[in-house]
């Protein structure tokens, strides 16, 4: 028997709704609300963690990685924190 086709299958936080295509109506509703709040929808579509796949790629990938880069890049964000801590800038 086919699953039926839904945008979430379970409700990941307390007060989600389930969305089913069917359901086109009420979303709108929710999205028109929402950007009446000054919010707007995006929806990613991102790599899965959970395959071994991708996994394994994101690992050859951060191997290859130059470690002097990365220690310029970590330098740059310590000084960027440091700057918003800065008491002269209130």
């Amino acid at each position: 028997m086919p699953r039926p086709v839904t945008r979430y299958a379970e409700p990941r936080y307390r007060n989600q709704r389930i969305c089913h295509v069917g359901g086109r109506r009420e979303n709108e509703d929710y999205a028109a609300k929402a950007a009446a709040g000054g919010l707007r929808e995006i929806r990613l579509i991102v790599p899965d963690a959970r395959s071994k796949a991708v996994r394994d790629e994101v690992a050859a990938q951060v191997a290859r990685l130059d470690p002097r880069h990365e220690d310029d890049a970590v330098a740059w964000i310590e000084a960027v924190s440091e700057f918003d801590n800065d008491p002269e800038r209130g």
